[in-house]
């Protein structure tokens, strides 16, 4: 049995330039083709895009070269590159900063057969300015609670257990009583708790100032009826705060000490079997499998907080990751680096490599179920899709200043050094300060719009031009959500002088909330003027 988690090193000679040039061309290359030069920002694929792109230049003569730049000199690498004449061709975005970066660089895209391929979901991600579509997603990742069913199911077995299985965890309610539970018969279980240790090393803060902060900010999005604001109230920073105190209390670690456990730290409870349940995303299945739990015993919850409407959602969707290609390039360049797109997505053997060797779940409409990452964990993600759930959205956050403030202030929370209003503070005037710093030194910013009578989102803007979801859209509406419809009282009067004006007002009051357990209900004055001719 290996009690030591497996770890996968990567060895470059060329890391400490920062990047890598692999011309693939080679002989076969025929400059009358076009050529193809990615700018690539993902060192862990760097070899599967080297065999992408000898396979195409082997099979149609096109020369496809792969540069690949580390991840903290990306940007710098970027700019120097597209300053030159023999410029990339292509390249990847990730996130809405680099996008805003690169945003005068980058080729509308809509009208494109490589656009018109991607699913649904995926094109309601591409960066959308006055209509037209400039990224193309290529890598849908889910992160919720991972949960370790072989732990749940040995403690679904005992007479104090709260469930009969793992199916029975619904909401937060049932996930806190279930984690408290284990907590007091962990001797029993044979665990050392029930949750990962919250760590709050750099290395695994990003779990808590990133992703668990994605959950309070879509349902106030969800309530304020927009998709985006660079003021938020931080209305349910509570749901969020008893989440973190739930995975406090309930993991190996004392709570003074977990500033000091790494990701390794953190990942190594759940491989190793320590603990039940471990708040990450599909990308860890890389450090959990080879250990001691099987593929078999992954599941994934959505990550519960006690929200009204997350009944009705699944896990967290993550699409940072995409191409774009630059407008500058020659239009043989472009039409060449299309064609190389496109034969990405749709020839079967580089489907293959994308998404089972780099492990990539592909947002085009070609990747069929055979075509999907032979992973459980993102498999377990995207059943919640299948079952009718709705996918909650991953909304752009500021920038890394807004998440190192909130780290910094969860750390003091949890040592007892810091109250949480530090917190609260990070989370809602950091929020503003950044997205005004983020307008000043980027020229834009997300613009919102509001959700629509079907409760799917649209937004917008200088970035966000227009985001419409379709089949995986974010319904606001629902038992405990938004009311589709309304009955009321209303009273309306008026007068008419000179046989030609009439002026008339009017009050309606709704009887139901629009939100349950809200107070809020619908109030409608109308005055009107009337002319006759």
């Amino acid at each position: 049995m290996n009690r030591n988690i497996t770890r996968i090193v990567a060895i470059a000679a060329t890391l400490a330039m920062g990047t890598s040039l692999a011309a693939c061309g080679g002989s076969s290359a025929d400059s009358s083709k076009g050529h193809v030069y990615f700018m690539n920002n993902k060192a862990e694929v760097v070899d599967q895009y080297k065999e992408l792109a000898s396979m195409y230049t082997k099979k149609t003569g096109v020369q496809v070269d792969i540069q690949t730049g580390a991840a903290s000199t990306y940007d710098a690498t970027m700019k120097s590159e597209l300053a030159k004449d023999n410029a990339p061709t292509m390249f990847n975005v990730a996130g809405f900063d680099q996008f805003a970066k690169y945003q005068k660089y980058v080729e509308p895209l809509q009208d494109t057969d490589v656009f018109k391929l991607l699913n649904d979901t995926g094109k309601a991600y591409s960066y959308t300015i006055d209509g037209n579509s400039y990224t193309l997603p290529y890598a849908a990742e889910w992160y919720g609670i991972i949960y370790n069913k072989k732990i749940i199911k040995d403690y679904c077995s005992k007479s104090y257990a709260v469930i009969k299985s793992a199916d029975d965890i619904k909401d937060y309610k049932t996930l806190k009583q279930v984690a408290e539970s284990i907590e007091q018969h962990k001797d029993d279980l044979g665990v050392d708790g029930a949750f990962t240790t919250p760590g709050l090393d750099a290395s695994d803060t990003y779990r808590f100032a990133a992703h668990m902060t994605h959950l309070p900010l879509y349902y106030e999005y969800r309530d304020a009826n927009t998709t985006f604001s660079k003021t938020i109230k931080g209305t349910y920073l509570k749901n969020y705060k008893d989440m973190f105190d739930l995975q406090l209390k309930t993991s190996p670690t004392e709570t003074s000490m977990v500033s000091s456990k790494t990701y390794d730290d953190v990942t190594s409870e759940f491989a190793l079997g320590q603990v039940a349940f471990y708040p990450n995303g599909v990308w860890a299945y890389s450090q959990i499998k080879g250990n001691d739990v099987a593929d078999e015993d992954l599941g994934m919850l959505p990550y519960y907080m006690g929200i009204k409407g997350e009944e009705d959602c699944g896990p967290v969707g993550v699409y940072d990751a995409s191409w774009a290609v630059n407008k500058n390039a020659s239009e043989k360049d472009k039409k060449a680096t299309l064609d190389f797109i496109k034969w990405m997505i749709t020839d079967n053997e580089a489907k293959k490599i994308l998404s089972k060797d780099m492990g990539f779940s592909v947002p085009f409409t070609t990747f069929t179920d055979d075509y999907q990452p032979d992973n459980p964990l993102t498999e377990a993600a995207r059943a919640y899709s299948n079952d009718g759930k709705t996918e909650v959205r991953s909304f752009t956050i500021p920038d890394q200043q807004w998440q190192d403030d909130i780290a910094s202030a969860l750390v003091e929370y949890a040592q007892g050094t810091g109250k949480w209003d530090k917190v609260q503070s990070a989370f809602v005037d950091g929020w503003s300060t950044e997205w005004n710093n983020n307008e000043e030194s980027l020229g834009s910013v997300p613009e919102a719009q509001k959700f629509d009578l079907f409760g799917k989102a649209k937004a917008e803007g200088d970035i966000l031009d227009e985001y419409e979801f379709d089949d995986n859209s974010t319904n606001v509406f629902g038992d405990d959500a938004m009311k589709r419809f309304d009955f009321g009282l209303g009273l309306k009067a008026g007068v008419e002088f000179s046989q030609k004006y009439q002026i008339s007002i009017g009050y309606d009051w709704g009887l139901v909330e629009n939100i349950k357990d809200s107070g809020n209900k619908n109030r409608n004055l109308m005055i009107s003027l009337s002319c006759f001719f």
